[in-house]
């Protein structure tokens, strides 16, 4: 994984992806809720999402980008942790830095999710 603290801050960019997000709750216990990116930038982003966690909280973030514009299907994986929690009007959700990510092609699903040898 790259180390975000070797990036600088950049401009926000505002995007509405799916996201998947786990954390440990104060009890130990993982949980997991998904979501959408309202907004993603070099160090961080925002997740439009109906749960409040805690400030610091340290969490793992799958966003799943557009093959329209990556061309195949590929994930961005984060870990970061929470900076805050914003509510105006209808939308809710937290702000995360980004301290690690790693993009990586969304493992296949199906006939055991390997690709079969071909021929020639």
């Amino acid at each position: 994984m790259i180390n975000m603290n070797q990036r600088r801050t950049s401009q926000r960019l505002p995007m509405e992806l799916p996201v998947e997000i786990r954390w440990k709750s104060r009890a130990g216990s993982l949980k997991q809720a998904m979501g959408k990116t309202g907004n993603i930038s070099g160090s961080g982003l925002f997740i439009e999402i109906p749960i409040r966690l805690h400030r610091a909280t340290s969490v793992m973030i799958k966003v799943k980008l557009p093959r329209e514009v990556t061309q195949i299907p590929l994930e961005l994986l984060c870990q970061g942790r929470v900076v805050r929690w914003n509510h105006h009007g209808q939308v809710q959700g937290l702000g995360a830095v980004i301290d690690e990510y790693e993009l990586r092609p969304v493992p296949r699903t199906g006939s055991g999710g390997e690709i079969p040898p071909q021929s020639n």
